[in-house]
């Protein structure tokens, strides 16, 4: 700058003269910067200069000024008078007849804002007062440019939090509901929208609900612009989670309605794609009666871009119908899952092969020896805490005695229901039924659990009328005739009392056919299981009262009796049957699941989606947390499909996330059912295989001990990849195995793991090498912590065999790292780290590379002097180390006199990442 005379210079034309054109994209700012330096210009002070250059007829001076706002006021916020004195510079600046200019001036906004906020005790509303009405006023500029930017800024500095809600409400609202008016242009009517529906998320609920919802829901109308509607639909679930669920259902839900059967195939695709944010912000009642139905509209659309939506988003939707107290599963604010087992009951986990679970056994920790009432430790949605009890009334066999629903049940088995109609069998409980009505202080009662008290009548339905005064007359009038001290009530009750209650549900459901088709489909089912239950009584001997049924003695081997409890033992096995179904059912809605399903249909990928199968795999942990594990059953053959799908970014996804499906499964179903599965992943391409790799120690902590153990002679064929240069699948399963250490007993460390630690240490790659000089280091800590010492000294002795005397210079550079490694974590006592290690480690002093006597030169340095053992100054030690420091301190080489003479104090990181670099 000293060549630049002491006159004016043109800040475009004439600075171009003296180089400034070869600085790229600092030119402008180097032109600013001599702008300001150039002394005399007339006796013009700074500020006068500016705003003399600021209004130049020269369209590029003024560019430059605008773009170099940030920079001046900084130059100027020393003095508060000169400080505001360029605000208003700037705000006339801000009316520039040049649309690049105010482009310019407003993209320079954010960084001041961030300025303006970091020093708001210096120009405490500076902001408010000058800058926000620019952005405002350039929401409604002529220039199409301008609009852009100002809108970007604003969404930045609401974002940022740059905006009091004051201003937001006075200032941006206000012209933004202008600006969306029905009579607006629609240009900027589309604009807005989108804004609007931005500005939902940073403002509270009640001034969302107050100021934009009536607007947003006549723009969702609006049967002029197309684009609005699509805005609107795509930012649909912003909106509703902003005004939550009251609002969504009073306001909004209408609206969705409206949107998801518009003309354009474009607005009901943006629906199905942000139906998931909708169904979360409904109440159950709303999910299942209305959005369902209208999803699987959306499934079943007639154009395929609609339905490729639809059905990418149909498991993330499902998901929305989580109920973890029912499911019994939860997440956690860190994210993991939990499990909470619920009581057994009907509702109780069906495990494959065992029969039995399900009922109160008298081994079940669930039941007690005299009757009791727990509350649920969570109220179920929906449903109404005060809903009664499930008793568990068990006889010695473990057989359950629910005469009501297990007669229904048993009915639609016996009809052949099919598993749709099944769903609607399950009938409204007693209401607060008094415990002293069932038979004496020795029956058995389960604690009450979220899942027993789960009624589909009451979780999704308008309510039906009250019978539970009926049920409790009923059932007193059952256990009257019982003698007092019966201790085990009957496994069968009385098939007139159940035809008589499902005769009771059918009349209270007539006035509601006409009004509801699932009211239909329900009175259907019951009076299939009301014939089913009639042809029961067509066999029940015509000697035999129908009374004497609850008094047959389980002593009297009478062949009435043997054939009663034959009939209890099949029907038992029925009933768990269709159990099954039921729940499904119960927790989503069934042509939900049909559709999930039929996702595998190669159909489907030629009429909806290539892509479709994977996007079925991608959902389905979810799919099955929310149906929890006593419903995997229905997804079993699905996943089965998935996990033999010939596309392998199918089975990859299905490899990612097996871990976290068995999270959800537990033990016992893993077992059987995904660790087949697992098995053939370990097999496959190594882009499936990594999805194994990276989440190894995740799965295998989750199967039982003698599972686990199966798997130890299985993981050195991660070393072996397809392609020997993916050193990163190498890198991984280093870094797993570290993890996977304390899955395992020291003994079968040594006979397996240990071995693959070593042929790693062995790689080609220098990034596998160094993260398996940890792993080494890890399994010396394992032995030593588990007082296997003589493990320990084995694979010390080992490790000097293999890369102290190496014939290759990395092996021995290896040894040193391993070494200051071992004292660093303190793996090994120092007294057998002095005696096994420290003799080979010093001989590293004559090795004739440098590479490994500069590592030798930083863990003796920067390791072992460090640490009191060897600083002791009795320590016979000590002296070796201390003449061997010396050595290193007149290496020839300088790398290695550098880091022997190195304080630790004073070393870097830099240092270390020099040395990483050449080594």
């Amino acid at each position: 700058m000293a060549d630049i005379p002491l006159y004016f210079v043109d800040l475009h034309d004439d600075l171009d003269d003296y180089g400034f054109e070869d600085y790229g994209p600092d030119r402008d700012s180097m032109r600013l910067t001599a702008f300001l330096d150039i002394p005399g210009q007339g006796n013009l002070p700074p500020l006068a200069r500016l705003e003399k250059y600021a209004f130049s007829e020269n369209v590029f001076n003024r560019q430059i000024i605008a773009r170099g706002l940030n920079d001046i006021l900084r130059d100027f916020s020393n003095n508060e008078e000169d400080f505001l004195m360029v605000m208003e510079i700037v705000v006339r600046l801000s009316e520039d007849a040049e649309p690049t200019v105010r482009t310019d001036l407003v993209e320079q906004i954010p960084p001041i804002a961030v300025f303006l906020q970091e020093n708001r005790s210096n120009f405490p509303g500076v902001l408010a007062d000058y800058l926000t009405p620019i952005v405002v006023r350039y929401l409604t500029d002529p220039n199409n440019q301008v609009r852009k930017s100002s809108q970007e800024v604003l969404l930045i500095l609401l974002e940022q939090d740059l905006i009091s809600q004051h201003d937001i409400e006075n200032k941006v609202c206000p012209i933004l509901l202008a600006l969306s008016a029905p009579d607006s242009d629609d240009e900027y009517k589309a604009e807005a929208v989108n804004i609007i529906c931005k500005l939902a998320s940073v403002l509270n609920k009640s001034t969302v609900e107050r100021l934009l919802l009536p607007r947003f829901c006549e723009l969702c109308g609006d049967g002029k612009l197309f684009q609005v509607r699509k805005v609107c639909a795509t930012n649909f679930g912003d909106i509703c989670h902003a005004v939550g669920q009251e609002a969504t259902e009073k306001f909004l839900i209408p609206k969705f309605l409206e949107l998801c059967s518009d003309n354009v195939w474009g607005m009901r695709k943006a629906c199905a794609e942000c139906f998931m944010a909708v169904s979360y912000s409904a109440s159950p009642e709303v999910r299942r009666a209305q959005l369902s139905p209208l999803f699987i509209r959306l499934i079943s659309d007639p154009c395929r871009w609609v339905r490729q939506a639809a059905f990418q988003f149909l498991g993330p939707f499902i998901s929305t119908f989580a109920n973890p107290p029912r499911a019994g599963l939860y997440i956690g604010e860190d994210g993991p899952l939990s499990i909470r087992p619920p009581a057994r009951g009907l509702d109780s986990d069906f495990t494959p092969g065992s029969p039995g679970t399900g009922s109160c056994g008298s081994t079940s920790s669930a039941c007690s020896a005299r009757p009791v009432r727990t509350e649920p430790d969570l109220p179920t949605e929906g449903t109404s805490a005060g809903t009664s009890n499930f008793l568990c009334r068990s006889s010695s066999c473990g057989m359950m005695g629910n005469s009501v629903e297990d007669s229904a049940l048993a009915g639609a088995e016996l009809t052949g229901l099919s598993p749709e109609a099944s769903a609607t069998l399950k009938l409204p409980e007693r209401n607060d039924l008094p415990v002293n009505s069932h038979p004496g202080p020795g029956s058995w009662t389960c604690p009450e659990s979220p899942e027993d008290v789960f009624n589909n009548f009451l979780y999704w339905r308008t309510p039906l009328p009250d019978i539970s005064k009926d049920l409790e007359e009923l059932f007193l009038s059952e256990a009257g005739p019982r003698e007092k001290g019966c201790s085990r009530p009957e496994p069968v009750q009385n098939s007139c009392v159940a035809r008589s209650e499902i005769q009771k549900v059918l009349d209270s459901l007539q006035e509601h056919v006409m009004d509801d088709p699932d009211v239909q489909a329900q009175v259907q089912v019951l009076s299939a299981a009301l014939r089913a239950a009639q042809l029961d009584s067509v066999n029940e001997p015509a000697h035999q009262p129908t009374e004497g049924l609850n008094e047959v003695s389980a002593s009297d081997p009478s062949p009435a009796s043997d054939n009663q409890m034959a009939l209890s033992a099949s029907s038992l096995q029925k009933e768990l049957s269709v159990a099954r179904i039921l729940q499904s059912t119960d927790v989503i809605p069934q042509p939900l699941l049909d559709q999930y399903v039929s996702m595998t249909d190669p159909a489907r990928a030629q009429t909806v989606d290539t892509d479709i199968a994977k996007h079925c795999a991608y959902s389905l942990p979810g799919v099955a947390l929310t149906l929890g594990r006593r419903n995997w059953h229905c997804l079993k053959d699905t996943y089965e499909t998935l996990a033999s799908d010939m596309q392998w970014k199918v089975r990859r996804t299905l490899a990612f996330s097996i871990h976290e499906l068995a999270a959800i499964l537990g033990d016992q179903l893993t077992a059987a059912d995904l660790v087949p599965i697992f098995n053939g992943f370990l097999k496959d391409l190594d882009e499936v295989r990594i999805g194994i790799l990276k989440h190894l120690y995740d799965f295998l902590k989750l199967l039982h001990e003698d599972k686990r153990r199966e798997y130890l002679y299985q993981l050195q064929e991660f070393v072996v990849t397809d392609n020997s240069r993916n050193w990163r699948f190498r890198y991984e399963l280093a870094e797993q195995l570290i993890l996977i250490l304390e899955l395992y007993n020291p003994h079968d460390v040594y006979d397996y793991l240990m071995h693959i630690a070593l042929k790693l240490c062995a790689d080609k790659v220098s990034e596998v090498r160094w993260i398996s000089f940890k792993l080494v280091v890890a399994i010396l800590q394992k032995f030593y912590s588990h007082s296997e010492s003589a493990l320990g000294l084995a694979f010390v002795h080992e490790l000097i065999v293999r890369f102290r005397h190496c014939a290759k210079w990395v092996g021995r550079q290896a040894f040193a790292f391993i070494c200051q490694a071992v004292v660093s974590e303190e793996c090994i006592p120092a007294d057998q780290f002095v005696e096994h290690l420290l003799p080979s480690l010093l001989s590293l002093v004559s090795d004739p590379v440098p590479n490994v006597r500069v590592l030798l030169a930083r863990a003796l340095r920067q390791t072992l002097l460090e640490k009191a053992y060897l600083r002791n100054a009795g320590n016979p030690h000590l002296e070796v180390i201390e003449e061997t420091v010396l050595a290193l301190q007149s290496d020839p080489d300088p790398d290695v006199s550098f880091f022997a003479t190195l304080q630790p104090k004073r070393r870097s990181t830099a240092d270390s990442r020099v040395l990483e670099e050449r080594n």
